[in-house]
């Protein structure tokens, strides 16, 4: 959408994903030692300018939320959903590391394409989140 002649407005959408997945974080301090599981929510942010491609069914959105489901589930929750992350990843499952890794996937797989993921948010619980990506 235009503000006024040759002035784009930068347009944020955002999908939400749930995935249950267990992990533990050896030699913390706490209880997340022990193996134990949470139910994820995954909120991935793209940013864009509005299609303009009259008569298209991409007219007016930066990116057709079925085309960002179909990626983010094929890429990220099919992958992690109820598995052991420890057995996934190798690297510490952290939220913080979880959350930068799935940034990192993503915006490598829409490096061709007309998506620009910017954020990344991974709820641990209804209380606690991490996020990554361009504030």
């Amino acid at each position: 959408m235009r503000l006024k002649e040759g002035v784009f407005m930068v347009v944020r959408v955002t999908k939400v994903f749930e995935f249950d997945a267990a992990h533990c974080l050896p030699g913390h301090k706490g209880k997340c030692s022990n193996i134990h599981g949470h139910t994820y929510k995954l909120e991935v942010t793209v940013a864009g300018k509005l299609r303009e491609e009259v008569g298209t069914s991409s007219e007016g959105m930066v990116v057709d939320f079925s085309d960002l489901k179909d990626l983010v589930q094929e890429l990220i929750i099919v992958q992690v959903d109820h598995k052991m992350l420890n057995e996934v990843f190798s690297f510490r499952t952290t939220a913080e590391n979880l959350a930068l890794h799935f940034l990192h996937i993503l915006q490598e797989a829409c490096r061709n394409k007309e998506m620009n993921i910017i954020k990344i948010k991974l709820w641990e619980s209804p209380t606690s989140y991490c996020e990554v990506g361009d504030f």
